[in-house]
């Protein structure tokens, strides 16, 4: 789940002894996403993908991170935030059924012993276009080539800058108003993590806070076909494109470990 803004603190260090609590949170949450897969298909109801992954949460001994998350009275109310097409992130499962051509992103979070994993996917449905498989690619892509950037020493806005590049260089845009985070004892925890480098008049809502062993963040790019611009829907959760055109959302949980990050929510 991304974040829209955080307040700047020191980002919490998770000692060698606790990597293995995190990894175990961040090891539900791959395997329901890849469990999820078989079931992205023509005519399914978003609700009941969330049951499955919900029951699978806590038949593992964790529990869902995003039920009841937000603020009193608005708090998100599932267990997976499913997004169709041109819906960012933060959907919220319903009784719409999945329909072929569709892109679908699943983002999952999980708690388990006071430790936060989180992760996000974007399926086809069925048989896509090649402009959205080529979306879902390049997204991907920036993913993995932020992920390579996410070393001992670092800045955050390597990793930012690596993301941006890809994406805009095939031709793509992000939103700036959502970003990537820490993770830890909380789901979202410091730095905030831009899929850009923010202008200079904004950068202290995104510090580039150098990176250091033991640090754990969601990396998460959001890339839209078309414009950058979002809007929140009557919802309070959903964010789509202006131009209704799709977005595609992959994420993963990693530490950083010298020069070879700890990918904690790669999927079997």
């Amino acid at each position: 789940m991304s974040k829209r803004n955080l307040p700047y603190k020191q980002a919490p260090i998770i000692k060698p002894d606790d990597i293995k609590y995190i990894e175990e949170s961040c090891r539900i949450v791959a395997d329901t996403l890849s469990l999820l897969e078989k079931y992205v298909q023509p005519g399914v109801e978003t609700l009941e993908l969330d049951k499955i992954a919900e029951d699978f949460i806590r038949s593992r001994g964790g529990r869902p991170a995003f039920k009841g998350y937000g603020p009193k009275g608005s708090e998100f109310p599932n267990t997976l935030c499913i997004s169709i097409d041109e819906q960012v992130v933060h959907g919220i499962p319903s009784n719409r059924k999945l329909v072929e051509g569709e892109i679908v992103s699943l983002d999952c979070g999980a708690e388990k012993n006071g430790w936060f994993g989180d992760s996000a996917v974007t399926y086809a449905v069925g048989k896509i276009s090649e402009e959205k498989q080529r979306l879902m690619d390049v997204t991907q892509e920036s993913l993995m080539k932020g992920i390579d950037n996410a070393l001992q020493n670092n800045k955050v806005y390597d990793i930012s800058k690596a993301i941006q590049e890809h994406c805009e260089q095939n031709g793509y845009s992000l939103t700036r108003e959502l970003v990537g985070h820490g993770i830890g004892k909380r789901l979202h925890e410091e730095p905030p993590v831009p899929n850009f480098v923010p202008p200079l008049l904004h950068r202290n809502k995104y510090p580039n806070m150098k990176l250091v062993n033991g640090m754990a963040l969601a990396i998460e790019p959001m890339v839209q076909m078309g414009r950058k611009e979002v809007y929140t829907s009557k919802d309070g959760w959903t964010v789509i494109t202006v131009d209704k055109l799709p977005a595609a959302h992959f994420e993963h949980t990693v530490i950083i470990n010298d020069n070879k990050p700890l990918i904690l929510t790669l999927r079997d």
